[in-house]
């Protein structure tokens, strides 16, 4: 009887803690504001805020800034090499680059670099995909927490003020970066 007290009591804390956790987290998403346009807009992950800046490294290990392409729509496409969807999707994003880079859209390929068995993987991808694209290094994972990406491949579609658009859970095709990039533009 007195451990199934002290059991009940334990389940019950880590309860507690857990949501006294989600909701904390949830009450600091979105809660600075950046400057936009003349308008005050949340940072956060969701349709409608500024995406967070971040810096990661290109695989020739220059730093690259999501704010320097302010001014241009950004699809940030996080994935995988080992990432069955991923792979079917890159085709797509190297022809839609192509066709759009010319019109001040940019991809921004961020591997998931944590969950890559080694860096060669991902320089081999790009080579055997001929991807054109910049692609960035999340090595430490910060990138993918901010983003909350749970679902490979994501992609998330900004305006030429970097605000969110759209977000993709899963492998999209041309046709829908096409569509998602009329309807900003």
């Amino acid at each position: 009887m007195k451990k199934s007290v002290i059991a009940i009591i334990a389940l019950v804390m880590l309860v507690a803690y857990g949501a006294y956790d989600y909701y904390e987290k949830k009450s600091s998403e979105g809660t600075s504001v950046r400057e936009s346009a003349g308008q005050n807009i949340k940072v956060g992950i969701q349709k409608g805020q500024q995406a967070p800046d971040f810096t990661l490294n290109d695989l020739q290990g220059n730093p690259v800034k999501l704010s320097d392409y302010k001014g241009k729509t950004v699809l940030i496409n996080f994935w995988a090499t080992w990432c069955p969807p991923c792979r079917v999707e890159m085709p797509h994003m190297q022809r839609f680059y192509e066709d759009y880079n010319q019109q001040d859209v940019v991809i921004l390929g961020a591997n998931l670099t944590p969950t890559e068995e080694k860096t060669d993987k991902v320089m081999s991808f790009v080579k055997d995909y001929g991807l054109t694209f910049p692609i960035l290094l999340d090595s430490e994972g910060t990138i993918m927490q901010t983003y909350q990406v749970v679902a490979y491949p994501t992609t998330y579609l900004l305006d030429s003020s970097g605000v969110i658009r759209e977000k993709y859970q899963g492998a999209i095709n041309y046709d829908t970066m096409k569509e998602a990039v009329s309807k900003i533009k």
